[in-house]
């Protein structure tokens, strides 16, 4: 009798294992949850396409290096402005706030509470930090501060890493560990059996993330930028205005950190997290601004920098020089001239723009025909023709050639100006929003 129960318990467990099985047929994995996507705040969806890149007019002095490709683009997600001064100010803040945060960890009395002392500063009593009380690293309030921290900001997916298997403070799956190889390679096998995590393979470095607030001054010499110089990052007045003076460097830290707060956030809610942000590519940049019209000179159409009532239509260097003749005599707010057809602002003017990719005069004549890209994160000691990356749009200081869409410069990355600045993008996780409706 007691054989018998014990059968049919063993039938009626595995019967039970088989639930949601799909009786048999191949239904894929159970319980995924439904996602919709979102458009991230302050940013505008680019459809997938294609279109012509390079000039839409005769380019005779260029015609070496602006040439015509066909390419086609994936969609992703654009800034509809370039990163201000006050969205750049957080990413700031909250490294320095870090930093302080990291620095507080090691200042706690032993019963875990802030140690303070009073100080008596021109007769009234401060309550100020001990800073030479310094907390044990093995207790364990110390290592959940030290796993909540982010000290420093990297590029190229850089890891802060309490452990080998660690990226940005969450341990991911080591792949190799589900693989089976048939090589002989000793080498190759060593490396398959999760001795060798993807953070070795991480590009780390330190960088320094406060806007360069002199670069008024020393791209302009002998004129009175002074006020600029002292106001133009930290003034509330200027909380609206595209930041300035960030190396392309700087522009992909910012980039980076964005990712992780976003995704910190999305993983403490148990939803899925998205692709990183990044700077755009030169083609996503082009195809972008020209929101599209596909044989236009311009972001908002047409041949001329006017609009039918004789108004100026960006923010540049107009009539030989006359800055203030667009309502600007250097950089102004985002948002004040009309957004191109994908709702994107300052595609032309204003500030000009870091893209990813490389500045290489021949790149047409080997990039590849879908969603092009040539990328390269140059060491200090490289020669300076590898430091050249593609910079798009134009500024308030160029002339109407430099703010058209098909137009190439470039700058070296590890310099700043108070000309140009940079706006983030996003991969699109399908074909078309339509397609999660």
């Amino acid at each position: 009798m007691k054989k018998i129960l014990f059968l049919s318990l063993v039938v009626t467990f595995l019967l039970s294992g088989c639930a949601g099985s799909g009786n048999g047929e191949l239904i894929g994995g159970t319980e995924r949850s439904v996602w919709n996507p979102t458009d991230p705040y302050g940013m505008v969806f680019i459809p997938q396409g294609s279109f012509i890149m390079g000039p839409s007019d005769q380019d005779v002095p260029f015609a070496n290096v602006s040439t015509n490709q066909r390419v086609s683009v994936g969609a992703f997600y654009m800034d509809e402005t370039e990163i201000t001064n006050n969205e750049y100010r957080q990413f700031e803040r909250w490294v320095v706030d870090s930093m302080i945060r990291t620095e507080m960890k090691l200042f706690k009395n032993r019963r875990g509470d802030t140690l303070l002392s009073n100080r008596v500063v021109n007769g009234d009593t401060l309550r100020v930090i001990d800073w030479s009380v310094r907390l044990n690293e093995n207790d364990e309030e110390y290592k959940f501060l030290y796993d909540s921290m982010f000290v420093k900001t990297y590029v190229d997916g850089a890891p802060i890493k309490e452990e080998d298997n660690f990226i940005y403070r969450y341990e991911e799956l080591n792949i190799r560990s589900l693989s089976q190889s048939n090589q002989n390679d000793e080498e190759a096998i060593d490396d398959m059996d999760g001795s060798t995590y993807r953070d070795n393979f991480a590009i780390q470095r330190e960088v320094k993330i406060y806007p360069s607030t002199l670069d008024y001054q020393s791209d302009y010499v002998y004129a009175n930028n002074e006020t600029d110089a002292t106001f133009n990052y930290e003034h509330v007045a200027h909380d609206d205005y595209p930041v300035v003076g960030i190396t392309w460097e700087q522009a992909n830290a910012f980039c980076h950190w964005r990712t992780h707060i976003m995704n910190s956030y999305l993983r403490s809610h148990n939803e899925p997290l998205l692709p990183d942000f990044r700077l755009p590519t030169e083609t996503e940049w082009e195809y972008a601004a020209r929101g599209g019209l596909d044989v236009s000179p311009y972001p908002w159409g047409g041949p001329y920098t006017r609009n039918m009532k004789g108004c100026f239509l960006a923010n540049f260097k107009p009539l030989r020089g006359n800055y203030v003749a667009d309502g600007g005599l250097k950089a102004i707010k985002v948002k004040q001239y009309n957004p191109n057809n994908y709702g994107l602002y300052d595609m032309a003017g204003n500030v000009a723009e870091w893209t990813s990719t490389v500045f290489d005069e021949t790149s047409t004549s080997y990039s590849h025909d879908m969603n092009s890209d040539n990328s390269y994160m140059s060491t200090d000691s490289d020669e300076d023709v590898l430091k050249r990356k593609v910079i798009r749009g134009g500024s308030w200081k160029d002339i109407s050639y430099f703010i058209q869409n098909s137009t190439r410069t470039y700058e070296y990355d590890d310099v700043s100006t108070s000309y140009i600045g940079f706006r983030c993008v996003m991969d699109f996780l399908g074909r078309d929003k339509k397609d999660f409706q």
